[in-house]
């Protein structure tokens, strides 16, 4: 977050330190943030690793993949690598803001951070799509979606969040405060406007547009879900799908609820209120909000598990079967296809005997 720049004396003992926006001076009380961020960044550390951990090894038990666990194993591979950068902050903030790890450091774990955050964006944009074709285009899905097509996509992912991401290393860097050395997550405070400028750009790409599309396909399937089962698997399997399509559409929900919509909004409202000078009493409002939504923003490392949980039955049969006193599951008593995670919600009936459309 914004490290605070000091217009007067000071010690890092000090629980109260000034800050200058622009040509105001404003005190800023962030005791609370030198509890606050390095608890929660420690439970999501222990939570996120163990979680992310045992789901990639997973993964990489469920051979073949199709396109849904694709997706899936990115998402998991973005989360841990994130949640290999948190001990660094977890010093940092405990020990008042000293970061004695060099600029190359700070750099990389900012990116670390935004990586993530944008990487989780897009791979649950496009989960929701493919659920989205799925459901009301499952023809297209059968002849179109391949694990392939997946596996490109998720290259596509991971490009066009890191060129994005580039400008953000050249804007992030370190600075002096008497006796420590500050990490910013954002930049020094010449260049603040350009980097608000920047990152605006970036969250309406990343962020905006692929919210607004998530948000149409759930409408979509909402409406789809809610007719009448014609043209829809009567049986067992047809309304488990169902409940598998209500679930995903949660939890996704969920991480953008508790995640990434208060960070961005409470991000975008303290870079405005520096960038138009704004009173101190409504500039401190606003930095608590902001700096309380940034744990949450990590959050969403120990909730996308739920995801792979919930999805299909064949990543909960491998978590199972891993635990003390379980035994695998057989071929026999596992359904062909239902290592098919998040894939299939309709069948057609010329395909029916073939099991779900996704293959």
């Amino acid at each position: 977050m914004m490290e605070t720049l000091i217009s007067g004396p000071g010690t890092r003992n000090h629980s109260t330190v000034f800050t200058s926006v622009f040509n105001m001076s404003c005190r800023f009380d962030e005791e609370f943030k030198y509890i606050l961020l390095p608890v929660s960044y420690s439970l999501v550390f222990v939570f996120g690793f163990v979680l992310n951990a045992t789901a990639l090894w997973l993964f990489l038990r469920m051979r073949p993949w199709n396109p849904s666990t694709v997706y899936m194993f990115h998402l998991a591979l973005s989360d841990f690598l994130y949640v290999l950068s948190l001990p660094t902050l977890i010093y940092y903030y405990a020990n008042r803001s000293h970061w004695p790890f060099g600029l190359a450091a700070c750099k990389i774990v900012r990116f670390l951070f935004y990586a993530n955050l944008y990487c989780s964006i897009l791979l649950l944009t496009c989960i929701s799509v493919h659920r989205y074709l799925g459901i009301c285009h499952p023809i297209k899905a059968l002849t179109l979606v391949k694990s392939r097509h997946a596996h490109m996509v998720c290259g596509m992912v991971w490009a066009v969040v890191t060129v994005c991401l580039v400008p953000n290393l050249l804007f992030v860097t370190t600075s002096r405060r008497d006796n420590d050395t500050l990490c910013h997550d954002t930049t020094n405070q010449e260049s603040f406007e350009s980097y608000v400028d920047y990152s605006s750009v970036v969250m309406v790409l990343l962020f905006g547009i692929p919210f607004l599309v998530i948000v149409v396909c759930y409408c979509l399937m909402a409406r789809a879900l809610c007719r009448p089962s014609k043209g829809l698997s009567s049986s067992r399997q047809g309304a488990a799908t169902r409940q598998k399509s209500i679930k995903l559409i949660i939890v996704v929900l969920v991480v953008f609820a508790v995640s990434f919509v208060p960070f961005h909004i409470t991000r975008t409202l303290y870079y405005t209120s520096r960038v138009l000078d704004l009173n101190c009493e409504v500039l401190n409002i606003v930095n608590f909000t902001y700096k309380i939504t940034r744990p949450l923003a990590s959050v969403n490392s120990c909730i996308d598990p739920i995801l792979y949980f919930l999805a299909g039955d064949h990543y909960r049969s491998k978590l199972m079967s891993a635990l003390p006193g379980k035994r695998e599951t057989t071929s026999s008593q596992v359904q062909p296809n239902s290592n098919q995670a998040i894939d299939l919600v309709y069948k057609n009936p010329a395909l029916k005997g073939d099991g779900e459309i996704d293959r």
